[in-house]
């Protein structure tokens, strides 16, 4: 087969998540989702289809690659062609020459699904194994019980209120209201919600975005914060809990979420509201 690699632009991002919706599927490892697209779009669709390639076959989407980052790619493959060999080593060949331009020389972590021939390929030319994840799913097929907290669907009115908790919870200052305007903007937000937690004082003390991939498709939570002044009273396994609540809500058969293996409290935190964990998860690297 010719496999031909392209980038979508923005006119082709509709197709690259498209793609991606189409290989969710709850029995295949978890994998880049069209919610970390939809989360992404908050850089602006220029920025983001900037970041995006594909690999297809006669028209045929078979990967979709995001450079989540200078020097982070997350990848994802067609599930039925995960164990191909000649896609495997076309990828493996276009991240090695720069002119191809999917990846910059030097330095390099990659994101793959467990199970990807890709991985051996990579680590057979010298790639190594890199930071451990942790995938956890929850199950949908029966009703979420209440969180505890006071939930609301953040709007227009009280986007401010949304990206002050995420500010809070994650240090940074990006994530201002008018970055949310163009988020939810985006194609992909028609299928999320941008959720805010209050505790009986009425105040702000969690924050999640969840995605969902169409009915009867595991869901993405991503991201999820807890307010810097109002850590260690439950509220992340709160808020969780209320996502997955909203992701059922929304038809998706499971709710999916990934941390880093070494942040043992965000582990807990998920599986305490549900969440069960998956194999574990290595990235793979390249040395400069």
């Amino acid at each position: 087969m010719t496999i031909v690699l392209d980038e979508p632009g923005v006119d082709g991002l509709t197709g690259v998540v498209d793609a991606l919706r189409a290989w969710q599927d709850d029995h295949t490892p978890l994998q880049l989702h069209p919610g970390d697209l939809g989360w992404a779009w908050a850089l602006g669709a220029e920025r983001l289809a900037a970041s995006v390639r594909t690999w297809s076959v006669d028209g045929r989407i078979i990967a979709v690659g995001y450079l989540d980052g200078p020097d982070v790619l997350r990848l994802t493959t067609a599930p039925d062609l995960r164990q191909d060999d000649a896609l495997a080593r076309q990828l493996l060949a276009d991240f090695d020459d720069p002119e191809r331009g999917v990846l910059p020389p030097g330095e390099i972590g990659l994101e793959i699904p467990n199970g990807a021939l890709l991985r051996e390929v990579l680590l057979e030319a010298g790639w190594n194994p890199d930071e451990p994840w942790t995938p956890l799913r929850r199950d949908l097929s029966e009703p979420v019980k209440d969180s505890g907290l006071r939930i609301e669907v953040a709007g227009p009115q009280t986007a401010g209120v949304r990206t002050a908790v995420h500010r809070s919870a994650f240090g940074g200052q990006k994530f201002t209201e008018e970055v949310w305007h163009v988020l939810a903007a985006g194609p992909v937000y028609a299928d999320a919600r941008c959720l805010i937690g209050y505790d009986d004082q009425d105040n702000a003390v969690a924050a999640a975005t969840v995605w969902s991939a169409g009915p009867g498709k595991p869901g993405l939570l991503e991201p999820m914060g807890v307010h810097a002044d109002h850590r260690g009273h439950g509220y992340g396994t709160a808020i969780s809990v209320a996502a997955a609540a909203a992701l059922r809500d929304m038809g998706a058969s499971s709710a999916l979420v990934s941390t880093p293996s070494s942040n043992a409290a965000a582990v807990a935190t998920y599986r305490a509201a549900g969440y069960e964990p998956s194999a574990e998860r290595l990235d793979v690297s390249r040395a400069a």
